[in-house]
């Protein structure tokens, strides 16, 4: 009989390279393979999995909803979406809020509001509004924004892209500020770069991002799809510099790892642009997401997990910052949201990550020659203890081999 695996070879598109493990059940912060294999899960899908995997409460949230009532499309309102949209902007301080599916959708409604609020409300003359970005960005897989990209493959195929898109270093707020024209109507730009690297800024860089757009009337957009919802240690990662930006896109965590939920939320002025009619979704603002999307922040704030989230990420940079390896390059990070780059002289990352697995831990390499650690905040200091001796032993096994002498022939 031909496994799930051939099959997915067989007929699905070859756009993604797995490792070599099926993972057929999840629980809080465990994984299990077809083998009955037990792993940590350190990876939590790209901090979808915040709440750790099927946690009961998200689990009732969804089938109860999906037994009353599912989709219905935005053609009526529902009884969810309403009390799922205060409560996001509550949490959040903006004014309103628009229900995607993807993070990737989230980030192109922000991308239609800022160009629109550019035409109507700042003034921009027709069609030449440009959005900025920083080179190393990761904003998603569409068109437009992989247009953004500074990564050859995510570019190499797709193009022509739109016009209008202009990219600055990231961390240097003197280049955004000579980057910006008449015509600039955002700067989007995650708190802490993931896929980039988990890379964080200098400390004061959101500062005066914020102080420079206001200065030139450009709006500020933070992509916290990976970094919000405490991922960071704070509900959303620009607030460790305390800015408030104009708008902000939320997915992954938002849909407690169960449902794809994502939104853009902005101040009234920015939202105040879209009319009905300009923008849509069939899913989008669904009673399941909805459903969904507001037993996860209610569970973030009474389980006090975006606090967790910091005691445990400084746990844990401590221990990765203990350790006493020729093999790395530098740590980095904030909260669970943590980055190991590797000597490209000792290994490469997807190395590190295949031993991990071998080893019981899941996890991921990203740029910069990275292993990425993002794990469901219900972890316990201990299992963080399994995870960095597990890294520290494969880190040694790996030094140990590429220090080894050569055999003679």
């Amino acid at each position: 009989m031909t496994n799930a695996v051939d099959l997915e070879k067989r007929f699905g598109a070859a756009n993604y390279a797995p490792l070599p493990v099926t993972i057929v059940r999840g629980e809080g912060v465990h994984l299990w393979d077809d083998k009955g294999r037990r792993y940590l899960d350190m990876l939590g899908a790209y901090s979808a999995v915040s709440f750790g995997h099927c946690h009961p409460r998200l689990v009732r949230a969804l089938t109860e909803q999906a037994g009353r009532l599912d989709i219905l499309s935005r053609v009526y309102s529902n009884d969810r979406l309403g009390p799922f949209l205060a409560r996001a902007c509550e949490l959040t301080g903006m004014d309103r809020a628009l229900p995607m599916n993807t993070g990737a959708e989230a980030v192109e409604t922000a991308l239609k509001a800022a160009r629109k609020w550019a035409y109507t409300v700042k003034g921009v003359a027709h069609d030449r509004a440009e959005i900025i970005a920083a080179e190393g960005n990761f904003h998603g897989r569409t068109i437009a924004v992989t247009g953004l990209s500074t990564v050859a493959q995510y570019r190499d195929g797709f193009g022509p892209f739109p016009p209008g898109l202009v990219l600055v270093p990231f961390g240097d707020a003197a280049a955004l500020e000579a980057a910006i024209t008449p015509n600039t109507a955002c700067f989007l730009v995650e708190p802490i770069q993931g896929e980039g690297g988990i890379v964080v800024p200098p400390q004061g860089y959101f500062t005066d991002v914020e102080r420079i757009c206001r200065a030139h009337d450009v709006l500020l957009i933070c992509d916290e799809i990976q970094t919000g919802l405490g991922r960071t240690g704070k509900l959303l990662a620009y607030q460790h510099e305390g800015i408030t930006p104009d708008g902000v896109t939320l997915g992954k965590a938002l849909g407690g790892g169960l449902f794809p939920v994502s939104m853009f939320l902005a101040t009234d002025e920015v939202m105040g642009v879209f009319n009905p009619g300009d923008h849509g979704s069939t899913y989008g603002g669904n009673p399941i997401a909805a459903a969904v999307g507001l037993a996860a922040l209610d569970l973030l704030v009474e389980d006090r997990l975006v606090e967790r989230a910091a005691d445990l990420g400084d746990y844990l940079l401590a221990r990765l910052n203990a350790l006493d390896s020729p093999a790395i390059a530098e740590v980095r990070g904030r909260g669970l949201f943590v980055g190991i780059e590797i000597h490209e002289r000792a290994a490469s990352a997807l190395d590190v990550v295949e031993a991990l697995m071998g080893a019981g831990v899941l996890t991921k390499e990203t740029h910069r020659n990275t292993v990425r650690l993002a794990p469901p905040f219900v972890i316990e200091k201990a299992e963080i203890d399994e995870a960095v001796d597990c890294l520290a032993e494969v880190l040694d096994d790996i030094t140990a081999e590429a220090l080894a002498p050569s055999a003679s022939h």
